[in-house]
C-alpha cells in the first residue's frame, strides 16, 4: 500500500491568491501519480500530477468543467535528481499568462503542452478550503494514481504569492539551485501549512496548527534529501523493467526467472564507499551483492559473470568474469551484507552482519579483492536462478532497510548517512556530500 497524508481546513478562506512549494524526487518514471489534490466530488476538484508521459501538470474543475489545465512540455525522468516545483497563482492578474506561474528549479516555465489559464478572478481552485486535501494519492484513493517518489519542504500559503526565490536559491560556487530550509516572511493565512521539514513529520510548522494525519503505509524518514542526494537503484538502468522497484528505488522485485543485476544510480571514480544489502525474501536460486563499472546487456548477464562486475552470492563465492574469487560465509534472508568499495586503492571488501570477510581491514587496505583501475563503478545487485520473487533492499546511508530502521546505528566518521553496522574509517556513504567530502 502506498503512503498518503491527509488534512482537511475547518474553514473556507477568501482570497484568489494561492503560492505551492515542495520538494520531489520521483522514483517511478511512465506512470500517473498524483501529488496533491482536493476534491469535492469526481466533477469537481484540483490537483497536481505527474503524468505517465513524464509531464507535470496542474488542473481544476468545477461542475465537469475544465477551468484550468497547465501541462508541461517539459518531461521530468530524472529519478536521482530532486525537483523543486513553485506555483505561484494569483487570477487577479489582467494578463492570462501571469496568473499561474510555474518554477522548476529556480526557472519559469513557459512551454505547455496543454495552456488553459483561469479565468480573470477565478477563485473556484479546491486547494484550501473546507475539503481533505490529501498528498500522495488520488483522492478518491483508487490507487490508480499512487504517488512514487520523496517529498521535503511541503508550503501551501493561501491570500500570498511567493516567487521561487522565496524557497529556494543559487549557490554561489556550484551554481546549482538549492534549498532554503527557513524561509524568511511567508504568511500561510489561515488554512495554509508547512509539512515534511526536514524529515518526515506532518505537524504543521506554519504555525497554523494544520497538522496532517497519515492516511494510508507508513511515512519513513530519509536522509536523502535537496541538500544530500543519497544512491538509490537506478530505475533508468533495469535491464528488466518487469522487476519493480519501491520504497524509494530501495527495495527490489525480481519478477522473472532470468539471471539480472542492476546498479546504482550514482557512481564512484575516486573516494571510499560504503553501503548494506539485505534480502529480504529468499529461496532457491542465488542473490548477489557487488559492484560493476557497465549495465546488465543480455538475458544470461549475472553479477560476476562478466568482467565488468564482481558479485558475492549467498552460498559465499565471489566471481568476477564468471571465475571464482574468493570463498567467504554464506549469507541468507535478512543477513546484512556490507559493500565497501576503495576506488583510490582499486579494492573490494565485503562484510556479513558486520564482520569482515577473509579477515580484512578496508580502513588498513589489506586482504581486499583487486578490482580493474581506471573505471567509474556503481554498487549492484542481482540474482540467478528461477526465483522470481526474491526481494533485496539497499541501505545508501538513508537508516532504512524498506520501513525498518536499522535496530542500532554503527558508528560513521564522516557522519554522512546512517548504517546498521559501523563505517570503516576513511568511507563514507555513496551520496552528492559524499562525493565532495
Amino acid at each position: 500500500m502506498a503512503t498518503h497524508i491527509e488534512y482537511t481546513p475547518s474553514s473556507s478562506p477568501s482570497g484568489i491568491q494561492q503560492t505551492i512549494s515542495f520538494w520531489l524526487k520521483k522514483t517511478e518514471v511512465a506512470t500517473d501519480q498524483t501529488i496533491f489534490e482536493a476534491r469535492q466530488n469526481s466533477t469537481n476538484m484540483s490537483k497536481l500530477t505527474l503524468h505517465n508521459d513524464d509531464k507535470i501538470s496542474i488542473y481544476s474543475e468545477n461542475g465537469g468543467s475544465t477551468n484550468v489545465y497547465l501541462r508541461t512540455s517539459r518531461r521530468l525522468r530524472d529519478t536521482n535528481a530532486w525537483y523543486h516545483i513553485v506555483y505561484a497563482i494569483d487570477t487577479s492578474q489582467s494578463t492570462a499568462a501571469d496568473r499561474i506561474k510555474l518554477y522548476i528549479n529556480g526557472v519559469q516555465e513557459t512551454s505547455f503542452s496543454t495552456n488553459t489559464q483561469p479565468s480573470q478572478n477565478y477563485d473556484n481552485f479546491w486547494y484550501g478550503i473546507a475539503q481533505k486535501q490529501v498528498i500522495g494519492r488520488d483522492n478518491q484513493g483508487s490507487g490508480s494514481e499512487d504517488f512514487q517518489g520523496v517529498l521535503s519542504h511541503f508550503h501551501y500559503s493561501r491570500g500570498y504569492v511567493y516567487q521561487a526565490s522565496t524557497f529556494g536559491s543559487t549557490d554561489a560556487t556550484t551554481g546549482e539551485w538549492k534549498i532554503n530550509t527557513n524561509p524568511a516572511g511567508v504568511n500561510y493565512g489561515a488554512t495554509g501549512w508547512f509539512i515534511l521539514k526536514d524529515g518526515n513529520s506532518v505537524t504543521d510548522q506554519s504555525g497554523n496548527g494544520n497538522n496532517f494525519t497519515v492516511g494510508s503505509g507508513t511515512l519513513t524518514k530519509t536522509e536523502d534529501c535537496p541538500s544530500n542526494v543519497f544512491a538509490t537503484w537506478n530505475a533508468l538502468d533495469n535491464y528488466y523493467p518487469s522487476h519493480t522497484l519501491s520504497y524509494g528505488n530501495t527495495r527490489l522485485v525480481f519478477n522473472t526467472n532470468n539471471e539480472a543485476f542492476i546498479n546504482s544510480s550514482l557512481g564512484m571514480d575516486s573516494g571510499k564507499f560504503y553501503m548494506e544489502l539485505k534480502n529480504t525474501a529468499y529461496s532457491a536460486g542465488h542473490n548477489y551483492a557487488g559492484v560493476s563499472y557497465s549495465s546488465p546487456d543480455a538475458t544470461s548477464d549475472w553479477l560476476g559473470n562478466n568482467s565488468y562486475s564482481w558479485g558475492y552470492r549467498t552460498d559465499g563465492k565471489v566471481y568476477n568474469g564468471a571465475s571464482l574469487q574468493a570463498t567467504y560465509s554464506s549469507f541468507t534472508a535478512n543477513d546484512i551484507i556490507g559493500v565497501a568499495l576503495d576506488m583510490d586503492n582499486n579494492k573490494l571488501y565485503f562484510s556479513k552482519n558486520g564482520t569482515w570477510q577473509n579477515s580484512a581491514d578496508p580502513a588498513a587496505g589489506s586482504n581486499g579483492i583487486s578490482i580493474t583501475a581506471g573505471k567509474t563503478y556503481f554498487f549492484a545487485t542481482g540474482k540467478t536462478g528461477a526465483n522470481s520473487g526474491q526481494k533485496v533492499v539497499g541501505n545508501f546511508g538513508n537508516g532504512y532497510f524498506q520501513t525498518t530502521a536499522v535496530s542500532s546505528a554503527g558508528t560513521n566518521a564522516s557522519n554522512n548517512g546512517i548504517f546498521e553496522y559501523d563505517v570503516p574509517a576513511g568511507f563514507t556513504a555513496l551520496s552528492t556530500k559524499g562525493l565532495n567530502l
